[in-house]
């Protein structure tokens, strides 16, 4: 597909945002409902592969059953040219992939809010009997933000169907794949769980827990080697974050969590200090009956006989007097393990127990409100996102406890966050300013859109219709507002009229809305009634209701060009808002049959209208609104 191609009768291509391996995705412009989305096409050398066509029915099926806020949308779907697509909701920023790649470490706290977002998104399958399958990071977007959208069910499947597993067939990204799947067994929601773990354990880490020279060796891993310690890398983070990791990655599905929801209220409180001396956690293993090595001194045929063989054993030499530290080693270590006691305690007293003042991040994002609370040695603790009417989406609530009130430092403050609005009773926002509204509308959580119309006389950046009316319920989530807005007036290129007719310059005047003033000049050259020349020049430009004067030859007759002003009065009977004036001019070069003017007014106007009047000849104009006859005169004189 290249840019401007037009696919489904409606879907304008931009611009290509990458190419995989069953299908190329493309940013394309929705003529219909003027909007930008994603296409995603399969491609060419696959549409006859009839694998790779189920494949993609199955993700247009699978994400068309899911409404979920942190799930891309499924719009359309449909062929052209034999080539299947769909079209999906566009979301403006980068996978989870390239994120953590570029703002490693992230702080905990919002390693926690992207889990618990992508957590909401893989339960809303789960619920549906949905398995993902492939769940990585390079599958999981992330606006400018920070909203969570999973996508690609490209080999996601209802839990019912028992065709998960192909014979010799390893189904997901290998860097995320769960010891079953590695095998070849069939997956389950624990496999979903198994891969979430990973995806977490790369947002503590930077990096996967397994790498090797190809997909086996890295798949191997996955069943035969523990995930290592993510506080091997970060001893910063809290036991029970970690403890999650190890739960959600254990090698045998029994030991994982029953469910996503499980989970996600286990790394709720992860970071709560009432968890903060919990233990390691450690899953017990059974060898099911795998061969094992073993010491030959540990083999009881090997162990010698204190009873035998005595006599015949060689006399064994004196031992060594102990040294200083072997006597005295008991004493040291105790000594040395007071010292470090006491010094542990001191610094635990002073840095425990001292009291800051809260700050008052109120109205700050999450980021901005960890960055203001660690300068006061004090860290962010739970946060719950709640819809409210006021607080703009992402952006602190309140906060418990209180701003202004005292704590021990390395407290943890727990944030109530917006999600914007639930829902809105619209406005009348016609009339207001585009820019001010739609970010008032944004930060509520909407997406708004606007499409530019030209206009004489409403300013340019006001909005002139809204697809609402004024009282209409409308949800962020399901509802996207559109307006038109005022690009002002339209500049009008004046074209090159030199040889030209006097009524093809009247015929153009007229369909642009422009007053047309003509003077006459002698010439040898140029035929009767035929452009000399004009002002403004051509390639220059005018608006609504400028002049445009042109010079047109004469046979040598002398006339003489009047201006007259003609004042039309304004109809608003009716409720009228507009009315259309027609005027028609009689002189040298015109008569009354012919249309001199047809303009559009919302107020009383007055047009200068040019008369070029021969010697004795007398002119007459008539002015018609909206069909009726209003004024006219018949004794214009040069």
């Amino acid at each position: 597909m290249n840019p401007g191609d037009i696919i489904g009768h409606r879907y304008k291509i931009i611009r290509s945002l990458g190419e995989g391996g069953m299908a190329n995705v493309y940013l394309a412009y929705d003529t219909v409902l003027d909007r930008q989305v994603s296409v995603k096409v399969l491609r060419l050398d696959l549409r006859d592969d009839p694998n790779t066509k189920r494949r993609f029915r199955r993700e247009a099926m699978s994400a068309t059953k899911l409404n979920d806020p942190h799930i891309v949308g499924i719009f359309d779907t449909g062929e052209e040219n034999g080539l299947q697509y769909m079209v999906m909701q566009y979301v403006q920023g980068t996978d989870l992939k390239a994120y953590i790649k570029d703002h490693y470490p992230i702080a905990l706290p919002q390693v926690i809010d992207i889990m618990e977002q992508v957590l909401s998104a893989v339960e809303a399958a789960h619920a549906h009997g949905i398995i993902h399958r492939d769940l990585k990071p390079q599958n999981i977007l992330i606006d400018e933000n920070k909203n969570i959208k999973i996508t690609d069910f490209g080999i996601a499947v209802a839990v019912s169907q028992n065709s998960l597993t192909q014979t010799n067939t390893l189904m997901g990204s290998v860097h995320y794949l769960s010891p079953e799947q590695a095998r070849g067994s069939i997956a389950t929601k624990k496999s979903d769980i198994y891969s979430l773990g990973i995806i977490l354990y790369e947002l503590l880490t930077g990096k996967v827990p397994f790498e090797g020279e190809n997909a086996v060796s890295i798949a191997i891993k996955h069943f035969r080697e523990d995930i290592p310690s993510v506080r091997s890398v970060n001893p910063h983070i809290p036991q029970p974050l970690e403890n999650v990791v190890i739960r959600a990655t254990a090698k045998d599905p029994i030991d994982r969590y029953e469910n996503v929801k499980q989970m996600a209220d286990d790394l709720k409180t992860s970071l709560d200090p009432a968890r903060a001396k919990e233990p390691r956690l450690v899953i017990h293993h059974d060898d099911n009956g795998e061969t094992k090595v073993l010491p030959l001194n540990k083999l009881p045929h090997n162990r010698k006989n204190p009873d035998a063989g005595q006599t015949s054993s060689p006399q064994q030499p004196p031992k060594p007097k102990p040294s200083f530290w072997q006597r005295n080693r008991r004493h040291i270590i105790g000594a040395l393990i007071l010292i470090v006691v006491a010094i542990v305690a001191g610094c635990s007293w002073w840095f425990l127990l001292r009291q800051v003042i809260i700050p008052d991040v109120e109205g700050q994002t999450p980021l901005q409100a960890e960055q203001r609370l660690k300068k006061q040695s004090l860290r962010v603790g739970n946060i719950t996102r709640v819809h409210d009417q006021n607080v703009a989406k992402n952006h602190i609530i309140r906060m418990q406890p209180g701003p202004s009130t005292k704590t021990r430092v390395n407290s943890s403050i727990n944030l109530a966050v917006s999600t914007g609005v639930r829902q809105l009773r619209m406005g009348h926002y016609v009339g207001r300013d585009y820019a001010e509204t739609a970010k008032m509308l944004r930060q509520k959580g909407f997406r708004v859109h606007r499409r530019m119309v030209y206009s004489d006389t409403i300013d340019p950046g006001t909005i002139t219709k809204q697809n609402y009316r004024r009282g209409t319920v409308v949800k962020p989530n399901r509802n996207i507002i559109d307006f038109e807005v005022s690009a002002g007036k339209q500049n009008i290129k004046i074209p090159d009229f030199t040889n030209q007719d006097i009524s093809v310059v009247q015929q153009f005047a007229n369909k642009h809305n422009l007053q047309l003033t003509t003077q006459q000049k002698k010439s040898k050259t140029i035929a009767t009634n035929h452009v000399i020349s004009q002002t403004p020049k051509a390639g220059m430009t005018l608006n609504h209701g400028d002049t445009l004067t042109v010079t047109i030859a004469n046979s040598g007759n002398q006339t003489k060009t009047t201006n007259i002003q003609i004042n039309i009065p304004f109809d608003s009977n009716g409720g009228q808002r507009e009315n259309r004036v027609q005027v028609y001019i009689r002189d040298a070069n015109h008569n009354l049959t012919m249309e001199y003017q047809d303009i559009t007014i919302n107020q009383e106007t007055t047009i200068n209208v040019p008369f070029t009047l021969k010697n004795g000849q007398t002119g007459a104009y008539r002015v018609v609104r909206n069909g009726r006859t209003i004024m006219s005169a018949t004794n214009i004189t040069g």
